[in-house]
């Protein structure tokens, strides 16, 4: 297997709102904030629902390196619910190996409200249920053991249970990779992450906003500096200044396209990494690999969603 993918198994529940939704519900907008299933279901009671898809960031990913013909696989926890089934049902769909068996669990299948404001920026509210009780056991060794690269996502890491699930992924890797996911994760476990990107991880990928945290810097050139010293792969993607790649002294950067037809920028990153990992995997330049990176998330901005049909 080429890559293995672990995170949350979320179904993406998708609204359009006015601006004036996210500042009345106390949201910060492009941002994702973690909810109780009593305010998911308070958000959601006067929203009309565009789509429900099945999601998750690294479950994005990774469907992303499926369609493009890549034997890949995903582990990530949920009840034998109907929104677990649907979720179940998403990846078998896209030819991704899910290696859960799915049981009755005390907490529903985690959702995740998408909610878009016109100018297409996407804030998220999580209700991970039991997608973040994720532990060690739900972790097959075998799968992990049998893939070329572990594929994590930073929404995962937490203190107890999911840490070590997190570990027992990564020690048992033949190459790791992971995304830092989002800012308020980077500031929740800042150490834990840069401890991460320092000893553990082959490939990181962050925004701008991410790695400055991260590494509390000033500049971006000082992100370039960590880059060089650090000599693993570090790929951060930049809005709309486009993309960088770090490995060593080796800095390649990638423009980003111009006069899209922006419409959602949800699963802009997740596809970006389909998109680099496509080409690393298979080989191909960095060069090439960011460019690769750039047209799939290109794509999934002018439409709905997280996922490529």
């Amino acid at each position: 297997m080429k890559i293995l993918g672990i995170g949350n198994a979320i179904v993406d529940v998708i609204c359009k709102v006015e601006d004036g939704f996210i500042k009345n519900n106390g949201l910060t907008k492009s941002t994702m904030k973690l909810v109780d299933e009593s305010e998911f279901k308070k958000l959601l009671s006067n929203l009309k629902i565009e789509e429900t898809i099945a999601g998750g960031s690294v479950a994005n990913s990774i469907v992303g390196l499926s369609q493009f013909g890549n034997k890949v696989g995903f582990i990530g926890k949920i009840n034998d619910d109907n929104l677990g089934n649907k979720y179940e049902e998403g990846l078998k769909k896209e030819k991704v190996e899910y290696f859960y068996s799915k049981k009755k669990e005390k907490l529903p299948t985690g959702t995740c409200l998408i909610l878009i404001t016109p100018d297409s920026e996407r804030t998220m509210c999580t209700f991970l249920g039991t997608a973040g009780k994720i532990n060690e056991n739900d972790v097959d060794v075998n799968a992990v053991k049998n893939s070329e690269m572990t594929f994590l996502e930073g929404y995962l890491w937490d203190e107890g249970d999911p840490k070590k699930a997190f570990d027992k992924a990564i020690n048992n890797a033949n190459k790791a990779a992971m995304s830092l996911s989002d800012l308020f994760c980077v500031e929740r476990h800042k150490p834990h992450f840069l401890d991460l990107v320092k000893n553990k991880l082959d490939i990181t990928f962050a925004n701008e906003q991410e790695i400055l945290s991260l590494i509390d810097a000033k500049s971006f050139e000082e992100v370039v500096s960590f880059g060089k010293q650090l000599k693993k792969l570090i790929v951060i993607t930049r809005g709309e200044k486009g993309s960088i790649a770090i490995n060593g002294n080796d800095v390649c950067e990638c423009d980003s396209k111009k006069n899209l037809k922006i419409v959602d920028l949800t699963g802009a990153g997740d596809l970006f990494a389909a998109g680099f990992l496509q080409g690393h995997i298979n080989g191909l330049t960095i060069e090439n690999s960011l460019q690769m990176g750039t047209d799939m998330s290109s794509k999934i901005i002018q439409k709905i969603g997280a996922r490529l049909n």
